[in-house]
């Protein structure tokens, strides 16, 4: 079997309190602005899919993910 390699995002000096409640939100969009702007499979959508999920909570993204399919995503995408 192969050795499973676990990562989180790496530090970012615009979040340097505990609270990664903005970091995650910033990932997120930062992820889905790269998705509209170069495709879901490029690298750097890929290394961002990986920090939002790591950072995110998961009821947090299904709930943005239903508001970005009914339009009432709150954020700039």
């Amino acid at each position: 079997m192969a050795d499973v390699e676990l990562k989180t995002a790496p530090a970012d000096f615009r979040f340097p309190t505990t609270n990664q409640t903005r970091h995650c939100f910033t990932r997120y969009v930062e992820f889905h602005k790269r998705v509209n702007a170069k495709g879901e499979e490029s690298d750097d959508c890929m290394k961002f899919a990986k920090y939002y999920r790591s950072l995110c909570p998961g009821e947090w993204v299904e709930k943005w993910n239903e508001q970005r399919e009914n339009g009432t995503f709150p954020g700039p995408l």
